[in-house]
């Protein structure tokens, strides 16, 4: 017999049944805590794999059987079936423990995935993601949409999780940074704006393959129709080749409108002059951040009048007003919160000064394309850049090359320093070693000048010092701090 289901929201049955919550991470305890409040109404049980136990793990798992809940720890074995499994991002859908909770679930969807469909039927959903610069689109929009007057929240990866969005019953326009991993699990998803911004080599180990990486990339828009509009970056080539394919099926097929951010030549063009042209597009236009949506051109504030540095925020910033623009905003307000939306912490985040000294806080960049970027941010000024961390293996080319091409001089750090080094053996400006990241701010600051840049891109996790690029990014400013104040600003 097929499940009824409640009109007042987006796909969510009047039962859910019995629910199987797959990790008591940050989206699992979250996911848990919501599906609690539902037995013995519309959850008929739930079951918590809670995954290794930890003091942590325990205490919040006391709590949930307290509620009525089976909270298990390490195991793979589940005994009945499921309704339907919620799955937390860190599990990966090629692991035995989500294959284990396949094979007794009748469906397995992310966080994400289950938010949306509880979510009310007229909330507005805009969904962002990419290799790089999700987290700032994702700020910004709901930054923007705001001032436009919607009640607007950041949620998923950044700020609450969905989940505790839509419980809370405060918001009507979901902005949501949605991950590959909670992508790969979504069924009936579907934004009324959704961004794919970049994809380059990432989180292959949790994949399988860049294939599939990129394959639960694109899925974002996989559910999109008339009533939607999508953002892709042309800049990216594996994104633009997303592009060339929408634009070659007949609108009765695609549905939704898109926008194309850029060409491959950069954002200086539009995808609508370009060869394989598009009906709208988003690019600068002498610098001009400039919409060109169902025939009429958005020409909102100058690149150069944000507070966020480099192209590829100005390529954010593009995404983020593209969002407004496909949801009825004007331009006045647009232009607006572009212009009053300031650097989110450990993103290129001026961080104050030593002795004459500049230092920036991009402890975000945990990865290659991620540091290349913030390096070109810097325009003609060379900054010192820290990179080191936890290695995680890629290629080394480019970094090397982008360096020569924007830095002053490199400092290696950390557990990944001593193959960084190797990589920058023949390179052609002056690298130096740390064993650590206040090792490696104070060798910087040996060799640069008053007026000089130091920042920290690491293009590395931080796990073999750090919990977190968090606790990394807190850590260098406050490194940055002590020494401002015995040496002076």
């Amino acid at each position: 017999m097929s499940a009824s289901f409640d009109t007042s929201k987006k796909h969510a049955p009047n039962s859910l049944g019995a629910v199987l919550v797959l990790g008591l991470g940050k989206s699992g305890a979250a996911t848990a805590q919501y599906c609690a409040a539902l037995l013995g109404s519309r959850v008929s049980e739930l079951v918590i794999a809670a995954g290794e136990a930890t003091e942590k793990s325990r205490a919040a798992a006391a709590q949930f059987e307290a509620k009525g809940a089976t909270v298990l720890f390490d195991t793979y074995s589940f005994e009945g079936s499921f309704d339907v499994c919620v799955a937390s991002p860190g599990i990966s859908e090629n692991s035995d423990f989500y294959r284990a909770a396949q094979e007794v679930s009748a469906e397995v969807i992310s966080e994400v995935e289950f938010a949306w469909r509880e979510s009310a039927a007229d909330s507005v959903w805009v969904a962002i993601t990419g290799t790089n610069g999700k987290t700032t689109t994702t700020a910004m929009a709901a930054h923007i949409l705001n001032v436009c007057g919607k009640k607007a929240q950041a949620v998923g990866n950044i700020g609450d999780t969905c989940i505790d969005a839509v419980a809370s019953g405060n918001v009507e326009c979901y902005v949501a940074e949605v991950s590959s991993y909670q992508l790969a699990s979504t069924k009936h998803f579907k934004p009324e704006v959704a961004v794919l911004l970049n994809i380059t080599p990432d989180h292959l180990k949790w994949h399988g393959s860049f294939e599939a990486y990129a394959q639960a990339k694109q899925k974002i828009y996989a559910n999109c129709d008339e009533e939607c509009t999508v953002v892709l970056d042309a800049t990216n080539d594996v994104v633009r080749s997303y592009v060339r394919e929408l634009k070659k099926q007949p609108v009765e097929q695609r549905k939704f409108a898109y926008i194309p951010l850029g060409t491959c030549h950069g954002l200086n063009e539009s995808m609508r002059e370009d060869a394989c042209g598009s009906e709208a597009a988003a690019f600068l236009d002498n610098g001009v951040l400039t919409v060109d949506f169902k025939g009429v051109k958005h020409a909102l504030c100058a690149a150069s009048e944000l507070q966020i540095k480099g192209e590829h925020n100005a390529s954010n910033a593009l995404a983020a007003a593209s969002c407004a623009i496909a949801l009825g905003c004007e331009d006045a307000k647009i232009e607006e919160g572009l212009k009053s939306f300031a650097p989110l912490e450990h993103r290129i985040e001026p961080c104050g000064t030593i002795a004459g000294v500049h230092c920036y806080n991009d402890s975000k960049a945990t990865n290659v394309d991620a540091t290349l970027k913030a390096l070109a941010a810097f325009g003609e000024e060379r900054p010192i850049v820290l990179l080191g961390g936890c290695d995680k293996g890629t290629d080394l080319a480019d970094l090397v090359a982008g360096a020569e091409t924007h830095c002053k001089a490199v400092v290696c750090f950390g557990a990944a320093g001593a193959r960084f080094l190797e990589a920058f053996e023949n390179a052609q400006l002056p690298v130096y070693a740390a064993a650590n990241l206040e090792g490696a701010l104070d060798e910087a600051l040996e060799h640069a000048q008053a007026g000089d840049i130091v920042t920290l891109s690491p293009a590395c996790s931080s796990f073999d010092e750090f919990s977190c690029f968090e606790e990394r990014g807190e850590v260098f400013k406050q490194l940055v701090a002590d020494r401002s104040e015995k040496r002076g600003a």
